[in-house]
Protein backbone atom coordinates (compact mmCIF):
# COMPACT_ATOMS: atom_id res chain seq x y z
CA UNK A 1 0.00 0.00 0.00
CA UNK A 2 1.45 3.35 -0.99
CA UNK A 3 0.62 6.77 0.44
CA UNK A 4 -1.55 7.33 -2.63
CA UNK A 5 -3.55 4.16 -1.90
CA UNK A 6 -4.68 4.74 1.65
CA UNK A 7 -8.40 5.38 1.25
CA UNK A 8 -11.17 2.87 1.78
CA UNK A 9 -14.86 2.50 1.10
CA UNK A 10 -16.88 0.72 3.76
CA UNK A 11 -20.40 -0.53 4.42
CA UNK A 12 -22.11 -0.53 7.81
CA UNK A 13 -25.19 -2.63 8.50
CA UNK A 14 -27.90 -0.54 10.16
CA UNK A 15 -30.65 -1.73 12.48
CA UNK A 16 -33.87 -1.91 10.42
CA UNK A 17 -35.50 0.48 12.89
CA UNK A 18 -33.73 3.18 10.83
CA UNK A 19 -36.62 2.79 8.36
CA UNK A 20 -38.77 4.66 10.90
CA UNK A 21 -36.85 7.78 9.90
CA UNK A 22 -38.80 9.43 7.08
CA UNK A 23 -35.71 10.77 5.30
CA UNK A 24 -34.11 7.32 5.25
CA UNK A 25 -37.31 5.60 4.10
CA UNK A 26 -37.95 8.21 1.36
CA UNK A 27 -34.42 7.69 0.02
CA UNK A 28 -35.16 3.99 -0.52
CA UNK A 29 -38.58 3.61 -2.19
CA UNK A 30 -37.65 0.44 -4.11
CA UNK A 31 -36.16 -1.46 -1.20
CA UNK A 32 -36.24 -5.23 -0.93
CA UNK A 33 -37.40 -6.02 2.63
CA UNK A 34 -35.18 -9.13 2.66
CA UNK A 35 -32.01 -7.00 2.20
CA UNK A 36 -30.38 -5.07 5.04
CA UNK A 37 -30.26 -1.34 5.60
CA UNK A 38 -26.72 0.00 5.12
CA UNK A 39 -24.58 3.10 5.25
CA UNK A 40 -21.84 3.49 2.61
CA UNK A 41 -18.88 5.70 3.39
CA UNK A 42 -15.33 6.56 2.40
CA UNK A 43 -12.36 7.20 4.67
CA UNK A 44 -8.62 7.71 4.87
CA UNK A 45 -8.67 5.53 8.01
CA UNK A 46 -9.22 1.81 8.19
CA UNK A 47 -12.91 0.87 8.01
CA UNK A 48 -12.67 -0.55 11.53
CA UNK A 49 -11.29 2.67 13.00
CA UNK A 50 -13.79 4.80 11.09
CA UNK A 51 -16.70 2.67 12.35
CA UNK A 52 -15.40 2.97 15.92
CA UNK A 53 -15.24 6.75 15.51
CA UNK A 54 -18.81 6.87 14.18
CA UNK A 55 -19.97 4.91 17.24
CA UNK A 56 -17.98 7.22 19.55
CA UNK A 57 -19.68 10.25 18.00
CA UNK A 58 -16.53 11.56 16.27
CA UNK A 59 -17.57 13.10 12.93
CA UNK A 60 -20.40 10.58 13.04
CA UNK A 61 -23.24 10.08 10.64
CA UNK A 62 -26.35 10.04 12.82
CA UNK A 63 -27.70 6.84 11.28
CA UNK A 64 -24.45 4.99 12.04
CA UNK A 65 -24.18 6.53 15.50
CA UNK A 66 -27.73 5.55 16.45
CA UNK A 67 -28.29 2.39 14.38
CA UNK A 68 -24.91 1.03 13.23
CA UNK A 69 -24.55 -2.69 13.98
CA UNK A 70 -21.40 -3.93 12.23
CA UNK A 71 -19.20 -3.58 9.20
CA UNK A 72 -20.04 -5.75 6.18
CA UNK A 73 -16.58 -6.33 4.67
CA UNK A 74 -17.90 -8.87 2.17
CA UNK A 75 -19.47 -5.90 0.36
CA UNK A 76 -16.35 -3.70 0.14
CA UNK A 77 -13.06 -5.43 1.07
CA UNK A 78 -12.31 -6.38 -2.56
CA UNK A 79 -11.97 -2.69 -3.47
CA UNK A 80 -9.59 -1.45 -0.77
CA UNK A 81 -7.24 0.36 -0.50
CA UNK A 82 -7.34 2.92 -3.32
CA UNK A 83 -6.38 6.50 -4.13
CA UNK A 84 -8.60 9.31 -2.83
CA UNK A 85 -10.21 10.09 -6.19
CA UNK A 86 -11.06 6.43 -6.80
CA UNK A 87 -12.56 6.12 -3.31
CA UNK A 88 -14.77 9.16 -3.91
CA UNK A 89 -16.12 7.56 -7.09
CA UNK A 90 -16.36 4.07 -5.60
CA UNK A 91 -18.43 5.33 -2.64
CA UNK A 92 -21.12 6.59 -5.02
CA UNK A 93 -20.92 3.56 -7.33
CA UNK A 94 -21.12 1.12 -4.43
CA UNK A 95 -24.09 2.93 -2.88
CA UNK A 96 -25.94 3.03 -6.21
CA UNK A 97 -25.12 -0.61 -6.93
CA UNK A 98 -26.37 -1.80 -3.55
CA UNK A 99 -29.53 0.30 -3.89
CA UNK A 100 -30.18 -1.23 -7.33
CA UNK A 101 -29.89 -4.67 -5.71
CA UNK A 102 -32.63 -3.72 -3.22
CA UNK A 103 -30.53 -2.67 -0.23
CA UNK A 104 -31.79 0.34 1.73
CA UNK A 105 -28.82 2.70 1.47
CA UNK A 106 -27.70 5.96 3.05
CA UNK A 107 -24.64 7.58 1.54
CA UNK A 108 -23.54 11.00 2.72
Amino acid sequence: MTARHRHHVYVVELDPVVLNDRRFARANPGRDPTKPCVYVGMTGLTPELRFARHKAGIKANRFVLDHGLRLLPQLYAWANPMPYEAACEMEIELANGLRSEGFSVWQA
